[in-house]
């Protein structure tokens, strides 16, 4: 017991330490959250995934999800967009702004022809389209590329996620490499941790204590305001200037003006 309460105090002492010496680590920081690609379905018969942990068969072979056709162009067999898609999780009291994809293509002629993100309504019968990118991935790669922002960020409150990748066959012996999906968030600043980080950060950015300069004794008992918190990534303010000396007084007072 009493070693688990030594451990709780270090690390609650580390923590104020690092909070201390880099205060703008608290606030909470844009990012990109890498999602599970090797689960995208799918979205007709026409399409094919597979996998192959020692080769994907695509450039250097390094694994991924391996995305084939069986019919030529980007339109599914019946109608509608040739596709993988999967349903997305973010993490709570962050938006979606974005979504980031890595692949490979076996040959440019084949290729992702667009980026989706569709957003389910309720009631659920319909889904609403809240991303939209048609860029041309044809870069043969291996590289990874940003989706256009979305018009607005995205809260998953609104309704569960669905991210599609269209895809577009000139060949049939081509192939897809998807090495890697992630999606772009940024903080909510409507949740309640982001508004207690800012309410924390504030503070610490405007604190100040009085003390005494010294055992609070005559001229000891003189009051004393520390200045604001200086961040060590920042560079140090310039010195303030020397104080000005009062006149001497006039001893001569035929001479004094």
């Amino acid at each position: 017991m009493k070693r688990s309460q030594t451990t709780i105090v270090l690390g609650l002492f580390l923590a104020l330490v690092g909070f201390l010496v880099f205060p703008q680590a608290l606030k909470a920081q844009d990012s990109t959250v890498w999602i599970n690609h090797l689960d995208f379905l799918p979205g007709d018969p026409s399409v094919t995934t597979s996998f192959n942990a020692v080769n994907s068969g695509i450039g250097g072979g390094l694994s991924g999800l391996v995305i084939t056709s069986t019919t030529l162009g980007e339109d599914a067999v019946g109608g509608g967009n040739k596709v993988i898609e999967k349903g997305v999780q973010v993490p709570p009291w962050y938006l979606v702004t974005g979504v980031r994809v890595c692949y490979e293509l076996k040959n440019t002629r084949s290729f992702i022809s667009q980026i989706r993100l569709a957003q389910l309504q309720d009631p659920p019968g319909t889904a609403l389209v809240v991303l939209d990118d048609g860029t041309d991935l044809t870069a043969i790669g291996p590289t990874c590329v940003d989706s256009t922002p979305a018009s607005a960020p995205i809260n998953l409150a609104d309704g569960a996620l669905r991210l599609s990748l269209r895809v577009n066959f000139a060949d049939l012996t081509d192939a897809i490499v998807l090495r890697g999906v992630g999606l772009n968030l940024i903080p909510d600043p409507e949740s309640p941790i982001q508004k207690e980080i800012e309410a924390l950060w504030n503070a610490f950015e405007n604190h100040t204590h009085i003390y005494l300069t010294g055992k609070g004794v005559g001229h000891n008992n003189t009051e004393a305001i520390t200045s604001e918190p200086v961040d060590p990534s920042l560079p140090p303010p310039p010195p303030p200037p020397p104080p000005t000396k009062p006149p001497k007084p006039c001893k001569n007072k035929n001479k004094c003006n």
